[in-house]
């Protein structure tokens, strides 16, 4: 605990003077996380926009000329590596990870201030040459978010020559900026905690976003090596994954190289990325649900187990994805038991939200309606994903709409709940402003029920036999008429969603400019971040003295005591006396 002597010492030695290092060349934890979310909300919607034309051409095919077969494949690509690794990992590891580990755990800042700028803007030039693409000869790649080779590099496939450079170059970059920020949350958590924090008392906020770190530092090394192998074989005609074959009808230089070695790089990351995603996800909503319903969480050290357990086992799972790649059937049934086993830790998380609603004074305020929304969501695409991760099932199943519905409902739609419900939980502390609740009333149920209505009937065309990745069906009897109707119908809720996400940042906007000014702590919550001097908080967070913790991080509702919550870092009555 030295650096949290020294921090309470010196914290006032690196406060920023001028408008550049205040806002630019930031060195404030709680800064960095808002350029990290505002990059990412950004880069997001581009990706939003994508889908809108993906959704145009499958629902009204022929009647978009500009929407072409390789642009098409562009849009696939492209949405589908926005959402997952400059959305979804920035947002939850960079964003919510940033703003909340020194507040949570008491500290000043992260441990390395300066790593955590450099971060950032790493990040941001990731995101600067992935941009590039579109604006490059030949446009972006075309070769679908997981890259596979050969055809990612192969002639043919749209923007081989400048967008599949700078998809992989843009991919490198991103993992330096995650590793660089990784190693501050982990050694933040680890180090920097304040007094009394030991790691059974941390929010299960911090919990999560700790192991998916983890998890990260471990994972993404593999796509790291896989990118630049791929990068190699497309600059330099290294045989890495291509191997020998006739591309265009002409016989290529490449020899000996293994395409299905590519998946499995791709897929040891691309499977714990799901859980960098979702064990963030996982904490966040648990503080909610423990906050909105004054209730203190569930089986606390269950959470925090099951949390771990599934960082672990989502290593031993990867290979799901690919069962119908020719592996050995006893490669497959290793890979369903595992994935069975995976959902054990996962379906106690659910319970103990569940059983933490249960008789809880429940208040449905903005943040609360998206945790039952993600609960709602969760749920439904976990179960499709048993149906997957079964070989006998998932063989007819897996290139079809059926794993576009479920995975967006475990992978896109769920994650986006919690994301939003602590947007509008933590606005308060972020702003000093109340979000419009009418706004954020219309904002969720326009998205719970537009994105049901996206998503549901997708499953349906899966059973149908509908592949997924196809520009046009045609009229053949692949698709029937019923299929031509619910494409129509869920590109026309598409849009509806999209522009609940316009109502979002109206909201947003107009609370900065004019909403209600916030309570110092308007949820009466328990947790440090709600109980720092001032609103927002300031540079270094707790002013000349850090908190003391006295208690775990969910004292809701207990017996005999004068309020419905007691705050962490309140002392016990026998310490008052």
């Amino acid at each position: 605990m030295a650096y949290v002597a020294i921090a309470d010492r010196d914290h006032h030695l690196h406060d920023p003077q001028t408008f550049v290092t205040k806002y630019i060349w930031s060195q404030d934890h709680k800064v960095i996380a808002i350029q990290y979310g505002s990059v990412a909300i950004l880069v997001g919607l581009v990706a939003l926009g994508l889908s809108l034309l993906m959704r145009l051409q499958i629902g009204f095919p022929e009647t978009f000329s500009f929407i072409t077969p390789y642009s098409y494949y562009q849009f696939v690509t492209m949405h589908g590596m926005i959402m997952v690794i400059y959305l979804l990992t920035a947002l939850f590891l960079g964003g919510f990870g940033n703003y909340l580990i020194p507040l949570m755990c008491g500290a000043r800042d992260m441990v390395f201030p300066y790593m955590n700028m450099l971060s950032f803007w790493v990040y941001f030039l990731s995101v600067i040459v992935l941009i590039a693409s579109f604006f490059v000869p030949g446009g972006p790649t075309g070769a679908g978010w997981t890259l596979y080779p050969p055809q990612a590099i192969a002639e043919g496939t749209s923007g081989v020559d400048w967008g599949i450079v700078l998809m992989l170059v843009s991919l490198a970059i991103f993992i330096v900026a995650f590793t660089m920020g990784g190693l501050n949350y982990v050694t933040t958590v680890l180090q920097a905690r304040c007094r009394g924090m030991t790691l059974m008392r941390m929010p299960l906020s911090v919990w999560g976003i700790f192991i998916a770190t983890i998890l990260g530092l471990f994972a993404f090394p593999a796509l790291l090596v896989a990118a630049i192998m791929l990068l190699l074989d497309r600059a330099i005609g290294t045989s890495f994954f291509m191997p020998a074959l006739i591309s265009m009808g002409t016989q290529t230089g490449n020899d000996g190289g293994s395409p299905i070695l590519f998946q499995h790089l791709f897929w040891f990351f691309g499977h714990p990325e799901v859980y960098i995603v979702a064990l963030p996800a996982f904490g966040i909503v648990s503080d909610l649900l423990a906050t909105h319903a004054r209730k203190n969480i569930f089986g606390y050290r269950m959470m925090v187990w099951a949390i771990v357990a599934i960082g672990v086992l989502s290593f031993v799972v990867w290979a799901h994805h690919m069962y119908v790649s020719g592996m050995n059937p006893y490669f497959g049934f290793f890979f369903a038991t595992t994935t069975l086993i995976i959902a054990v830790p996962t379906a106690i998380k659910v319970y103990n939200w569940i059983l933490t609603l249960w008789r809880g004074d429940i208040h449905f305020t903005l943040p609360m309606l998206w945790a039952c929304g993600f609960i709602f969501t969760f749920v439904h695409g976990g179960l499709t994903g048993l149906f997957l991760g079964n070989v006998t099932v998932d063989l007819p199943l897996s290139d079809t709409y059926f794993v576009i519905g479920h995975f967006h409902m475990v992978m896109g739609v769920s994650p986006v709940m919690v994301l939003f419900g602590a947007i509008y939980h933590w606005f308060p502390k972020m702003t000093g402003k109340m979000a419009n609740e009418t706004l954020g009333k219309i904002h969720f149920w326009m998205t719970f029920l537009g994105t049901y209505a996206i998503y549901l009937p997708m499953h349906y065309l899966g059973i149908l036999g509908m592949p997924r990745r196809y520009y046009a069906y045609g009229n053949t009897e692949v698709l029937p008429e019923s299929g031509v109707i619910v494409n129509q119908g869920i590109t026309i809720a598409a849009i509806i969603v999209a522009v609940a996400q316009l109502i979002f940042l109206v909201n947003v906007f107009y609370s900065l400019k004019k909403g209600k000014p916030a309570e110092e702590n308007p949820w009466r919550a328990t947790t440090l971040e709600w109980q720092t001097p001032d609103t927002p908080p300031k540079h270094g967070n707790w002013g000349p003295k850090l908190p003391v913790v006295y208690r775990w991080a969910y004292d809701y509702s207990v017996p005999g005591a004068d309020r419905d919550f007691i705050p962490q870092n309140e002392p016990p009555r026998e310490a008052k006396a």
